[in-house]
């Protein structure tokens, strides 16, 4: 089954419901979501060598333990494939994958097209402005590359370093 066919099965009311209810902070974007589902309902799909996996996860962050639910690709035909990232994948081609078999055990169709859903808006509710974004992202990560080592130590900074610095910006 392919995103495209639970889309195109589905009406607009059945997502809403659903997407409002999982995510309630979006109640006053929910226009947004709509264009979106109605945009890429006209859309054809493009066959895509990834499938869509939804997996529910435990986090516990700032000691509070809260569930969320992970929207990543899966390359088909490799036993032991990695997860990749969405969010920047064109639309078409998030139609045009099949849903992992332990999604559909796990989720209701509804589930996940508003998971999908709220994954192809995280970065925006327009396709262009998501891959200006990518392109920025891959522009800077060339930038990176062509740094020296020494160049490298002197513009970056560890990852712990910058969380320490933020704890103490925020206690300020």
């Amino acid at each position: 089954m392919l995103l495209n066919d639970l889309i195109n099965s589905t009406h607009w009311f059945s997502v809403e419901m659903t997407i409002l209810k999982l995510y309630p902070e979006i109640k006053n974007v929910i226009e947004e979501y709509k264009k979106v589902f109605e945009k890429i309902k006209l859309m054809y799909p493009e066959p895509c060598e990834m499938e869509i996996v939804l997996t529910e996860c435990e986090d516990n962050y700032d000691e509070e333990m809260t569930t969320y639910v992970d929207v990543s690709g899966r390359k088909l035909n490799e036993v032991e494939s990695q997860s990749y990232a969405l969010e920047f994948t064109e639309w078409k081609k998030w139609l045009g994958m099949k849903i992992a078999n332990e999604t559909v055990e796990k989720f209701t169709e509804l589930e996940i097209i508003s998971h999908c859903l709220y994954e192809m808006t995280f970065v925006d509710y327009e396709e262009d402005e998501i891959q200006e974004q990518f392109n920025s992202i891959k522009k800077i990560a060339s930038e990176y590359k062509n740094l020296t080592e020494e160049e490298r130590k002197d513009k970056t900074i560890s990852f712990e370093k910058l969380i320490k610095q933020l704890k103490e910006k925020g206690s300020s």
